[in-house]
């Protein structure tokens, strides 16, 4: 048994970065036969994409997949860490399990991996309360899945693996994907910014890149297989290259993907600390790469920003954004937080005059939410909860206003649109633009996959309409 040390998670010794790679032993090649697998995923793109590789493992072993938690053998949740509401589901989800497994499936086989495994807190109250779930892995060891299942199987007894350390990098894990014309590839894991509200230095380990040359084979093989997309993932993934000993960084990896000839090139989670001028030009030179750009800032008060440890003002953040808006056709997305500890009306407001400045694109808002062993949990909280809604109100109001205006901005213009499959709107078709905006309009199924051109017809705070031209 191993379990998680916050202690050792934060510890970052400048330890050799060691390049492993997958392999599964024979003797445990069938232990799926005639069973099936369902796999529930909460939280990021990097989650999304651990999925895909823990699905291909499984089917490794020999395991089907399940259209859902009632028909399979094993399921595994994979969980994040980032917000308590997704703590909730979570564990809410484990609820239901725990029914299932007693009143319908007395064998179901149970696991949780990603982020919350990684907690201290929510493996000790799996320990006590939820003794039915049968194992538990990390963010660390997630190429061992083969291995700690079969313990499972074997034993009949709590597997718990899960590893606080800087990590290691794992080539050639399996990967089953979610869409056979846009992919997710890592470029890096962990991140070593340590922002006082966040988890995840603590759960996904140090910054550490991987080798460009893995990436581009990658990538190579995504264009031979017909892909039209990929996103490049990072917890900060502009900080790509910086614990390389060499002078290759974000924006000359960049250069290289759009060498591929891969039609659409997105990345994301970018920190604005590390966003850099030859980053902003790469992007400017080459058209396969989307003007779409998510840059988080979390708040426009310099005193809230200083508190959470982001590194910059708001100053410096306007300076940037200025720099990036001078990229043809760009949009620009973001993140903030309302309600952090500290935060008080004046800040708040300051938090409005960004966004009446930057008129972002999109964004994603949220009220603070305190996380376990992190500096922001000790904070002073001088905000009640209603005072947090009221702002968040405020802030959504604003903020929804913008979308609109952006997307009204595209009625009558003819957009290059990568077709995802049928929209939620009955008889329609859906895709994404270039500048990342969901698009619905009329079409064959044989445009899915695609890059067509569409006329943008109609505008809404969500959404586009269209028709394929």
């Amino acid at each position: 048994m191993q379990l998680p040390d916050y202690k050792e998670a934060r510890k970052r010794n400048k330890e050799v970065v060691e390049k492993e790679y997958y392999s599964i032993d024979d003797s445990i090649i069938n232990i799926g036969l005639n069973k099936k697998y369902y796999v529930k995923t909460y939280g990021c793109q990097m989650n999304e994409h651990d999925t895909e590789n823990i699905k291909a493992m499984l089917e490794q072993l020999n395991f089907t997949e399940a259209l859902d938690q009632e028909d399979a053998d094993v399921v595994i949740l994979n969980t994040c860490s980032i917000r308590e509401n997704a703590h909730n589901k979570a564990f809410g989800m484990l609820g239901r399990l725990k029914h299932l497994k007693e009143e319908k499936n007395k064998d179901l086989i149970i696991g949780v991996c990603g982020c919350m495994a990684q907690e201290e807190k929510v493996v000790e109250e799996i320990m006590k309360k939820y003794k039915y779930v049968n194992f538990v892995f990390g963010t660390h060891n997630l190429h061992h899945l083969p291995y700690i299942l079969n313990e499972a199987l074997k034993t009949k007894k709590q597997v718990i693996e899960v590893f606080s350390k800087e990590g290691n990098i794992t080539e050639d894990i399996p990967v089953k994907r979610a869409n056979r014309y846009k992919a997710f590839v890592n470029i890096m894991y962990g991140c070593d910014k340590f922002c006082t509200y966040c988890i995840v230095p603590y759960t996904r380990g140090k910054q550490r890149s991987r080798d460009k040359d893995d990436i581009i084979k990658e990538v190579n093989k995504l264009v031979k297989d017909g892909y039209q997309e990929v996103t490049l993932l990072g917890q900060n993934v502009n900080a790509y290259g910086k614990d390389f000993n060499n002078d290759y960084n974000m924006e000359n990896l960049l250069e290289d993907v759009a060498k591929t000839g891969i039609p659409r090139v997105r990345f994301m989670t970018s920190h604005p600390w590390d966003f850099t001028d030859g980053m902003i030009e790469v992007i400017k030179k080459y058209p396969n790469i989307m003007p779409s750009i998510h840059l988080p800032v979390q708040s426009g008060s310099s005193k809230v920003l200083k508190l959470m440890g982001r590194r910059y003002t708001k100053e410096d953040y306007i300076k940037l954004f200025d720099k990036i808006k001078t990229i043809p056709n760009v949009t620009v997305s973001t993140d903030i937080i309302v309600g952090f500890p500290s935060e008080e009306e004046e800040d708040f407001e300051e938090t409005l005059e960004l966004v009446n400045y930057c008129k972002f694109d999109n964004a994603y808002t949220f009220i603070f939410s305190p996380r376990k062993g992190t500096p922001a949990e000790k904070l002073e909280d001088k905000s009640t909860l209603k005072e947090k809604e009221d702002r968040l109100h405020r802030l959504n109001e604003i903020v929804n206003k913008y979308f609109l205006e952006s997307n009204q901005k595209m009625l009558g213009k003819v957009v290059d649109v990568l077709v995802d499959g049928p929209s939620e709107k009955e008889g329609l078709l859906c895709g994404y633009t270039d500048t990342n905006k969901l698009i619905n309009f009329e079409g064959d199924s044989s445009l899915i996959g695609k890059i067509v051109k569409v006329e943008v017809t109609d505008a809404k705070t969500w959404s586009l309409d269209g028709k394929a031209k």
